[in-house]
């Protein structure tokens, strides 16, 4: 059986070192993408490529890449 670890927005702001407000703004910008909403609670739900996409983003941003460069790379 293949557990997934499920995040919330502020469990995935934890896990990666951003901020929630930066993880909203990867969010809204299509770096990184929910897989999914509680039906009751509205609460949208991350799972471990969206840590591994967070560490891409912020090692790219290291480097000096732009939102816009790094999004071109990782949404060819």
């Amino acid at each position: 059986m293949d557990l997934k670890t499920i995040y919330l927005l502020k469990d995935l702001a934890r896990a990666s070192g951003h901020s929630v407000y930066t993880v909203e703004y990867y969010l809204k910008e299509g770096l990184i993408s929910e897989f999914g909403r509680g039906p009751s609670t509205g609460y949208r739900y991350f799972d471990d490529r969206a840590v591994r996409r967070l560490a891409r983003v912020r090692g790219m941003r290291k480097k000096g890449f732009s939102i816009d460069q790094i999004k071109k790379r990782m949404n060819p």
